[in-house]
């Protein structure tokens, strides 16, 4: 409950058709056990009181007398727990008969959430026994000696947890082309309950998957579905109790079908209040009206995977085809620019490490979408004071092999000359010693590109812009930085996914490039090693990586960024160096705005960039006290 975090429970119990009062045993002891597991909310399956295979038992007063008594025990069982209860059940109301949710809390119907869509069609003859509920008004029954209110139109809120608020809809209500969950979303609703009873058929459980996700990002919500299970009679269906958590899109929690089990997941619902934040199209629904609760915050321990690397799938195949669409995006970018300013040479700065081996793949893919002479890319290698053999090798290496042209060109004389001109001392390794030879790379290739009629690509990446780690007017500038979007634990592994598609020279390079220390190389070498390593300076980037994506993407507390590194990363790092780099990196952030403010054009590639005409709009001189992790 703490921080925007959901326990949410679907349970499929093991129940017997028309037999209310066990039903209603079985029913309490699992919310009971959820409730004890930390659970906020409880969903259970569609009819789960009687049976949803009742049949034209649901016509007789008997077995809806018991499902009202039944009602009655799980309110007075269920009394003292913690959390939202949903059960399903047929409720009468004068001449008609419905089949409801009975959402209820602490002993108290809160409300009956009519189902409107009744299925007629296949196995499904729900209408010879139950009224759709559609063009209604809404009806105060009595009930459990209770007056409880039939409406669909409601959201149940959580008065200590703001972004706690519950619409539901019923099983066939999320099978139609306009499910009431659109409604309940719009009016505020950010998570769904679906009561259901839903039959197994082959490749059914698929589509059910396919179209929970789906809902769950179509309304930027989350959504649990629990589905009615073993127990149910088995004259003509099978029902396997299939539970689903959804989150945005993503699956948050399924259970094993065919097995009466509780289904967990610990939803982030701060999340699906930035994502509408972010956008303008979940208007408010002056149709909705609302009933409070208020459940005391629960400090649980986050049953949650939570992935280290946000910006990189876990799945292989995954990553594969991620890898290959980034490419492709970054290339058409770039052959596209190319083409619209008619250049006739594409100049990189090849240092030998990582971003700008991923900006010469980029180029040479971009060439040959064009069927352009490789030879038209120009990789210039500009030792200086910091640069090693190895990486001055790789450079070349990488030159050779991709075909394209070749410059080696020293820049220690004028850098020499530079300090000299200024009255810089050469044994001052400070700023100014390493930002003047940053700048004077940069004006070598502009130079270069002016000399051969083209521009020069940039090399730099989202987690350096987001660090300011990066020469301004140095490194910092280009006429297209391909990689602008592409956070380093990203580079690493698209590099690698072009290493696995190729071979010999080539292959070896890649595979050393991605072994090499990060490091600007504008320190000298220690016996011929690098001295200079970025992440012992400003940190581990996977980290770094970890905090852009939930602080710029969701616009995350630092505490809860903390909170959910502490559980990513836990066993890697401890909380004080996680902790430390926290504040570093937005200490950094907020103070390197104002080079991300003149940023060159580049390609958005996914859902985190900085680009100041785009995703990212940020004052220069914005104070980051505020934002910073307390003590």
């Amino acid at each position: 409950m703490m921080d925007g975090f959901l326990r949410i429970a679907c349970v499929s119990p093991e129940i017997k058709v028309a037999d209310c009062m066990h039903n209603a045993e079985i029913i309490s002891s699992r919310a009971k056990e959820a409730a004890k597991n930390g659970a906020s909310l409880i969903v259970f399956p569609e009819l789960c009181i009687t049976g949803y295979t009742c049949s034209d038992l649901f016509l007789h007063n008997s077995l809806l007398t018991a499902a009202e008594n039944a009602l009655g025990y799980i309110l007075e069982q269920t009394k003292k727990l913690n959390a939202v209860i949903l059960v399903g059940l047929p409720v009468r109301a004068g001449s008609a008969l419905y089949n409801c949710a009975a959402v209820i809390f602490k002993g108290e119907i809160s409300g009956l959430v009519p189902k409107r869509n009744i299925p007629n069609y296949s196995e499904f003859y729900e209408l010879r026994h139950f009224t759709p509920f559609k063009d209604q008004s809404s009806q105060i029954i009595s009930i459990c000696g209770q007056e409880a209110e039939i409406d669909p139109d409601v959201i149940f809120s959580c008065s200590s947890m703001p972004e706690f608020r519950l619409g539901v809809e019923i099983c066939e209500d999320l099978w139609t082309a306009e499910p009431p969950s659109g409604k309940l979303a719009l009016g505020g609703a950010t998570v769904i309950a679906n009561l259901s009873a839903s039959d197994e058929v082959i490749g059914k459980a698929d589509y059910r998957r396919m179209l929970v996700k789906s809902q769950s990002a179509r309304l930027l919500s989350v959504y649990a579905y629990a589905s009615a299970g073993i127990g149910e009679s088995t004259t003509d269906l099978v029902f396997s109790g299939h539970n689903l958590i959804c989150e945005n899109g993503a699956l948050l929690s399924e259970s094993k079908r065919f097995r009466p089990e509780i289904t967990y997941a610990d939803a982030d619902l701060q999340k699906m209040e930035s994502e509408r934040a972010r956008s303008n199209t979940f208007v408010g629904n002056s149709d909705i009206y609302s009933v409070e609760f208020d459940i005391p915050v629960k400090k649980l321990k986050l049953d949650r995977h939570i992935s280290k690397t946000p910006f990189v799938p876990e799945n292989k195949i995954n990553l594969e085809q991620r890898c290959e669409e980034i490419l492709t995006i970054q290339a058409t970018g770039l052959a596209t620019r190319i083409k619209h300013t008619n250049a006739k040479s594409i100049v990189i700065g090849l240092s030998g490490g990582l971003d700008s081996t991923l900006a010469l793949i980029v180029a040479v893919h971009a060439a040959d979408m064009l069927g352009r002479d490789r030879k038209d890319i120009i990789a210039v290698t500009m030792p200086c004071f910091g640069t090693t053999k190895r990486t001055k090798s790789n450079a070349e290496i990488l030159a050779e092999s991709y075909g394209v042209s070749f410059k080696d060109i020293d820049i220690s004389k004028s850098v020499t000359q530079h300090f000299e001109d200024i009255g810089q001392s050469m044994d001052k390794l400070d700023v100014t010693f390493e930002n003047g030879q940053a700048r004077e790379r940069t004006q070598v290739l502009m130079d270069i590109a002016n000399k051969t009629g083209g521009f020069v690509i940039g090399t730099g990446d989202l987690s350096e812009l987001a660090l300011g780690w990066a020469t301004y007017n140095g490194d910092h500038m280009s006429m297209y930085a391909v990689n602008a979007s592409i956070p380093k634990t990203l580079v690493r592994h698209l590099t690698s996914y072009e290493a696995d598609h190729t071979e010999g020279k080539l292959k070896d390079a890649l595979l050393d490039i991605l072994d090499t220390p990060v490091s600007p190389e504008l320190l000298p070498p220690k016996d011929g090693e690098i001295s200079q390593k970025t992440e012992d300076l400003v940190g581990p980037y996977e980290l770094h990586d970890f905090f852009l994506y939930y602080f710029v993407r969701f616009g995350f507390t630092a505490k809860k960024i903390f909170r959910l590194a502490k559980t990513a990363f836990g066993g890697v790092y401890d909380d004080e160096t996680i902790k430390k780099w926290l504040n570093t990196f937005i200490r950094r952030f907020f103070a390197q705005q104002f080079k991300r403010s003149c940023l060159p054009d580049g390609p958005k590639v996914g859902t985190v960039t900085l680009s100041p005409r785009g995703d990212w709009r940020m004052p220069s001189d914005a104070v980051s006290t505020e934002f910073m992790l307390k003590e």
